[in-house]
């Protein structure tokens, strides 16, 4: 009897360790690893941020800083909900809400206010200085506290039994950051 009992012990052990990793190891929780990285500001996350900001030429070294933060609190606020989950073979879909902040607006108002307000934007010499605009869009942004509910279908496949998040689309990126255009 007490050989059955730590054999039914070492099984279940066994197969529950097994049924653990399984749990770790779906689509949904990929996806919810995904959005686990963006709000705790993972290094993955604030070195993609890092490169993207690098590369806008536009931005003196304050307006790289200014972004970095503004983007930061962005993604620490960031809300997410799975919706669903479908598997076919190697292949899953999952859906899932987010709420983010709705910097298309803003972005579109400080637009607006450019083309009305030009004098605004020009330097001593009266051409456009877009450093200055820049600088007034920043503020914009960081003045932002409306959200905005996107549903995005994120894919992903099976490799190696691992399930893998395919890169985002261009728009689905936008909607992640908030500057999708709608």
């Amino acid at each position: 009897m007490k050989k059955l009992y730590l054999l039914f012990v070492f099984v279940f052990l066994f197969t529950g360790c097994s049924f653990g990793k399984d749990l770790m190891n779906t689509p949904t929780r990929k996806v919810e690893e995904f959005f686990s990285k963006y709000q705790t500001l993972h290094n993955d996350v604030l070195d993609d941020l890092d490169d993207l900001v690098k590369e806008e030429e536009k931005f003196n070294g304050e307006q790289r800083e200014k972004y970095k933060e503004i983007f930061k609190k962005h993604y620490e606020n960031l809300k997410y909900d799975i919706k669903d989950e479908v598997i076919d073979g190697n292949k899953a879909t999952v859906e899932v809400e987010i709420e983010v902040n709705d910097y298309s607006r803003a972005l579109a108002r400080a637009e607006a206010y450019m083309n009305d307000n030009p004098d605004e934007f020009k330097d001593e010499n009266g051409e456009y200085d877009q450093s200055r605009f820049i600088d007034y869009e920043l503020a914009q942004l960081e003045k932002v506290n409306e959200t905005i509910i996107y549903t995005l279908s994120l894919n992903l496949t099976k490799k190696n039994d691992e399930w893998k998040l395919e890169p985002l689309t261009s728009i689905q990126q936008e909607k992640l950051n908030g500057i999708y255009v709608y």
